[in-house]
């Protein structure tokens, strides 16, 4: 059975704990971090060295009934997608991007030659090349802790189980009913996306 996150924004506190722990966990060099001076977001977006992000966005509207302030604040920790369809692992040349068997996309680094292919291949602007070394990285679903029965590194360490990790069809099932819960609540706005 395919396995994945179901991550809900509504409930994520912006910690970066699940930043933390995916890179501590695979040993992720510690650039990537900058001071943009337009969020409280300094890690940017992802890259080969910042597999997952929170992104903070200041919305110029209160969310979902709020009446204090005219603005409100949402954040979304966003990682690779795993695509069914991977523009990344069509585009690459070499065969270093591979399906595993918990249906997640991997770029085994050992055959990666560093074109580049996968890096336009992606229309998500996850998967990168490092300017040292030239190969592509990205996020592995933590492949390593799925072969052993743990689920990935920034799943467990989330503190409001805003990421959740399992199978498919089962969390497709708990968004939905999420949903419906956040639209009886007056969160009109809130919508599944994949």
């Amino acid at each position: 059975m395919p396995k994945g996150f179901f991550t809900d924004t509504s409930v994520c506190i912006g910690c970066k704990a699940c930043e933390v722990a995916c890179k501590q966990w695979n040993q992720l060099p510690d650039d990537g971090f900058h001071f943009t001076g337009m969020s409280y977001d300094n890690t940017g977006d992802l890259g080969a060295s910042t597999w997952r992000q929170v992104a903070f966005i200041e919305r110029p509207a209160p969310l979902g009934g709020q009446t204090a302030g005219n603005f409100s604040w949402l954040m979304m920790s966003d990682v690779c997608k795993h695509c069914v369809h991977a523009g990344c692992l069509d585009a690459c040349p070499t065969g270093a991007i591979i399906r595993t068997q918990f249906d997640s996309v991997f770029v085994q680094p050992d055959i990666c030659n560093g074109c580049g292919y996968c890096v336009t291949g992606c229309p998500f602007g996850v998967i990168d090349r490092r300017p040292d070394e030239g190969r592509a990285w990205k996020c592995t679903l933590c492949y390593d802790r799925q072969k052993t029965g743990l689920e990935p590194a920034c799943a467990k360490a989330c503190p409001t189980d805003s990421i959740q990790f399992g199978e498919i069809a089962d969390l497709r099932e708990k968004a939905r009913v999420r949903v419906e819960q956040l639209h009886e609540r007056g969160v009109k706005e809130a919508y599944l996306y994949g």
